[in-house]
């Protein structure tokens, strides 16, 4: 693929790659778990073009939100959500919630809830929020393939089919955030992660 569409970390690329989010494109970002495939979350053509990219059918789509305030418009945080975010947001925990807004079907496939968290990431979090505060935030690869861990595993899968790369060398985890489906109050694991389940029932009980 031509150079010039992956850009090292800087804020004149992470504004860069903002535009690109804004116009309906797609871009590869860094997290602190693995590299990110976003789009507009809220504009189904990009949301359509991003899941046509990675091959994912019957899965929903997660995302990023800027900040905990800004995850609260958009979901409901039932008071055991709200302790779970104040005390390990940001970082490697989606939070399956209900949703507040209509998203796109390729996010929610038709459902009322949607799986959201804030990532420990100093460039995913700048970019979800020059980019309207939310990101789609699937793993940078085809569906069904190992999850980079860092850009040059994500260029090798899609590369190609993306309009911007922001290279910050490897992920510090390297792995998946946990998946916790809390829309009935009590958490239920639906992948596991960095965070075990044994931390978030800590947090509950403290």
């Amino acid at each position: 693929m031509d150079q010039f569409r992956i850009l090292k970390v800087t804020e004149e690329a992470i504004v860069q790659a903002a535009e690109i989010i804004r116009g309906g494109g797609l871009v590869i970002y860094p997290t602190e778990t693995v590299y990110g495939l976003g789009c507009d979350p809220f504009n189904s053509s990009a949301v359509d073009r991003l899941l046509r990219v990675k091959g994912r059918e019957n899965k929903p789509l997660p995302i990023v939100a800027a900040s905990v305030d800004k995850a609260r418009e958009v979901a409901l945080f039932n008071p055991q959500a709200e302790k779970i975010a104040s005390m390990l947001w940001p970082g490697p925990l989606t939070l399956v919630l209900k949703a507040q807004v209509t998203f796109p079907t390729g996010i929610t496939l038709g459902s009322d809830t949607i799986g959201i968290r804030v990532p420990d990431h100093e460039v995913a979090m700048r970019l979800a929020e020059l980019s309207g505060g939310y990101l789609v935030s699937t793993s940078a690869n085809k569906s069904g393939a190992p999850s980079p861990r860092r850009v040059e595993e994500a260029v090798s899968q899609i590369g190609q089919e993306v309009d911007l790369i922001l290279d910050a060398g490897r992920s510090p985890l390297g792995h998946s955030s946990t998946v916790v489906d809390m829309t009935s109050g009590k958490p239920r694991i639906l992948r596991e992660g960095p965070i075990p389940l044994k931390l978030i029932m800590e947090v509950l009980r403290n």
